[in-house]
């Protein structure tokens, strides 16, 4: 019995993941809109977008690792989900930690290199060269703040630092007692999304958005499902982190939602930076504050 509701656990939380994602997404389209004074799209286009995304036929085959990138890409997140606990589901959050965690989120970056790698476009391939080398400067204080956190919670297990973070309300909350952290953590959550002024791999103007070049039909709606994977992972994982995870579903999504929404409301007010100066911001700022905060900690 206890297999079968692991199991029916571990189906559900992708499933939720996705369909929150998807409002996510369109909360992201429609803050970009009211920035820009637009109208924004309707309720149900990102589902709308991926179900004729999928709907097309593809005409153009760039070989299996193409296939196999776009899956690793997608099977990344899927995987991820599965070790964050949401309120009644676990999943294999109390057998998985963070360090698990950490090199699970690694897998999409790296799916998305080597599908992108076999098409042989010089785009693409300066695009993925850029998210490489993104994905090396917030690995570095995202790994910080993951450690600072356990440290100060004993423990590497997302469900145990939710239940601590949960014994006091508030005032145990992560943001609070490790303030230094919860800031450099969201730094780098900003860096995670790759939104603007951290969008040097998609870079329209530029690369004609890079990875993505090559995209096309399916290809291109399994980077749109990624992307509602991606917002819901990098909202969860925060609010696991530093805000005492949800009690119920309508305090947690509204964390998520208010995580997502910090960056996101930021990224459409400022330019991009280019990749030297990203690199230099993100292990400059995030990283001396999260190694303060570090010290704090262990003192």
């Amino acid at each position: 019995m206890d297999a079968l509701h692991i199991l029916i656990e571990l189906t559900l939380m992708p499933l939720v993941a996705f369909v929150v994602g998807l409002f996510m997404v369109l909360m992201m389209r429609r803050i970009a809109a009211r920035i820009q004074r637009r109208v924004g799209p309707p309720l149900l286009q990102p589902l709308y977008d991926i179900l004729k995304l999928y709907g097309k036929q593809t005409q153009i085959s760039h070989g299996i690792l193409h296939d196999i990138g776009i899956i690793m890409a997608v099977g990344g997140y899927i995987a991820a989900e599965t070790m964050l606990p949401v309120p009644g589901m676990n999943g294999i959050a109390d057998k998985a930690g963070l360090i698990t965690l950490a090199y699970v989120l690694m897998v999409p970056s790296l799916g998305l290199a080597l599908g992108v790698g076999q098409c042989a476009n010089p785009n693409g391939s300066i695009g993925i060269s850029r998210a490489l080398t993104a994905m090396l400067a917030y690995d570095i204080p995202f790994v910080i703040v993951i450690f600072g956190v356990a440290w100060q919670a004993g423990s590497n297990n997302l469900v145990d630092i939710i239940a601590l973070q949960q014994v006091d309300g508030i005032a145990s909350w992560g943001i609070v007692q490790t303030p230094l952290l919860a800031f450099a953590g969201l730094f780098a959550l900003h860096a995670i999304l790759g939104k603007h002024p951290f969008e040097i791999y998609i870079a329209p103007a530029e690369i004609a958005t890079g990875p993505m070049v090559e995209m096309g039909g399916k290809y291109l709606g399994g980077l749109f499902v990624m992307q509602c994977f991606q917002l819901y992972t990098a909202g969860v994982i925060y609010t696991s982190l530093f805000l005492g995870g949800g009690e119920n579903w309508l305090t947690f999504l509204v964390k998520s939602f208010a995580v997502v929404a910090v960056p996101i409301c930021i990224a459409y007010l400022f330019p991009r930076f280019r990749t030297e100066d990203v690199v230099r911001l993100v292990w400059k700022w995030p990283v001396m504050l999260g190694l303060i905060g570090i010290a704090f900690v262990m003192n």
